[in-house]
């Protein structure tokens, strides 16, 4: 795993891009409403936010929907470079374990950024996810 440092203006870009699909979430259970953007190894940022529903089962994460709007649009042969979760609590918020996976799962090297109890934070996915697996 190379875990190469994401240039400042990308790890900005990033962050604005969920900052502002944030703001598009449905979370009238919760009241977390929480936004993430991907950054995908062919320069392409997508952007996905949280969509509570009645039966919280079906809701689905920020960083789920962002992957999964660019698998729709790419095809399932997309690499994630990095990932950025922002929420509007400004409380820690790292991807949950479902989302961790699936990140994995198109991003074996990719870089996580989210809000730390310390500010600002960013880790590896392998660290997120040590034993994270891949059929292929």
């Amino acid at each position: 795993m190379s875990k190469k440092p994401l240039p400042a203006d990308a790890q900005a870009k990033l962050l604005r891009s969920a900052k502002k699909v944030m703001k598009n979430a449905h979370a009238p259970y919760s009241k977390f409403r929480v936004g993430a953007a991907i950054l995908l190894t062919n320069g392409r940022v997508f952007s996905g936010c949280n969509v509570e529903n009645a039966s919280y089962g079906m809701t689905i994460c920020a960083e789920r929907t962002a992957i999964f709007s660019a698998v729709a649009q790419l095809g399932p042969k997309i690499e994630i470079c990095a990932v950025a979760v922002t929420n509007d609590h400004r409380v820690p918020c790292s991807p949950c374990g479902a989302c961790r996976q699936v990140i994995y799962e198109f991003g074996p090297d990719a870089t996580i950024f989210f809000a730390g109890t310390r500010g600002p934070k960013q880790a590896h996915i392998t660290e997120l996810l040590p034993e994270g697996f891949r059929l292929q």
